[in-house]
C-alpha cells in the first residue's frame, strides 16, 4: 500500500518530468510536503487537450463519478488487480489515468525491540523526481476533483519492507499511460514498465507516523532525515 509520500523537491526539478506549458503550471512554486497523507489536496498530470500534459489538483482519496457521498471504504489506493474490473475504478481505468508528481514515501515495519511501527523514507538514488501511476476522477454530484495512486506487488528492494508498494513508472511510458486512446488492453502491460529495482531506503523518525500534531499538519524537513535503527 502506499499511505504517504513526499513532494519537497522544488517545483521547478518535479516539472522536468512533464510537458508542462501553461505559465501558471510552469511558474509555481509548491510548497515543499514531507508527510502527504490520504484526503490531502495532491497536484496531478493528466493528458492536455494539445498533446501536452495538463497540471490539475484534487483530493487524494477517489471519489467516483457517480457516487452521491463521499466513499466510507479507503479510496487512496487502486489495487493493479482490480482496477480494470471493481467498479470504483473501472471507469477511470478506460479513460481518466494520471501521474502523481512525489520523490519519496513512507512504509513501515515493526520493531523487534518494542513491537512499536518504524518508519522507512523510500527514495530513487539522488532523491530524484519520479511519477506515481494513478486514476483520477471529477463528480459533478459533489464538485470533487479526486485521484487514487495504483498499487502492486512488492518489487525485490521493497520485499525488505512490505509486500506491496506504489507502481512508480517508467518516464518512457508516460504519454501512452495518459493518453485517453491508449487501448485498455494494452494498459497493464504499460503499467509492468516500473522502475522499483532502483529503489532506496532508510528508517526515519517515529514523528512521521502522525499525520497530525495538536491539530497542526506534522509537515517538515527532518522527518526524512536517517536515524540508525533500533
Amino acid at each position: 500500500m502506499c499511505g504517504r509520500y513526499t513532494r519537497y523537491l522544488t517545483w521547478s526539478k518535479i516539472h522536468r518530468l512533464y510537458r508542462l506549458t501553461a505559465p501558471a503550471e510552469i511558474g509555481r512554486n509548491d510548497a515543499p510536503s514531507y508527510n502527504i497523507a490520504p484526503t490531502d489536496e495532491v497536484p496531478f498530470v493528466t493528458a492536455g487537450d494539445d498533446g501536452n500534459h495538463k497540471l490539475r489538483t484534487g483530493r487524494w482519496w477517489l471519489v467516483p463519478f457517480w457516487a452521491k457521498e463521499m466513499p466510507k471504504a479507503a479510496m487512496f489506493n487502486a489495487r493493479i488487480e482490480g482496477i480494470d474490473t471493481a467498479p470504483a475504478f473501472r471507469d477511470a481505468f478506460k479513460s481518466k489515468r494520471c501521474l502523481i508528481p512525489a520523490d519519496g514515501f513512507y512504509e513501515w515495519t515493526i520493531s523487534p525491540a518494542d513491537g512499536k511501527k518504524d518508519p522507512w523514507h523510500i527514495y530513487l538514488p539522488g532523491h530524484a523526481p519520479f511519477s506515481l501511476a494513478g486514476l483520477w476522477a471529477y463528480n459533478s454530484n459533489l464538485e470533487i476533483t479526486s485521484c487514487t495512486i495504483i498499487t502492486e506487488p512488492a518489487g525485490k528492494v521493497m520485499q525488505n519492507l512490505h509486500d506491496r508498494q506504489p507502481l512508480i513508472l517508467d518516464q518512457a511510458y508516460y504519454d501512452e499511460w495518459l493518453d485517453p486512446a491508449t487501448p485498455k488492453d494494452s494498459l497493464k502491460d504499460i503499467l509492468s514498465h516500473d522502475i522499483d529495482d532502483q529503489l532506496q531506503f532508510n528508517r526515519v523518525g517515529r514523528e512521521v507516523n502522525s499525520s497530525v500534531i495538536n491539530k497542526q499538519p506534522n509537515d517538515h524537513p527532518a522527518l526524512v532525515g536517517p536515524i540508525n535503527p533500533l
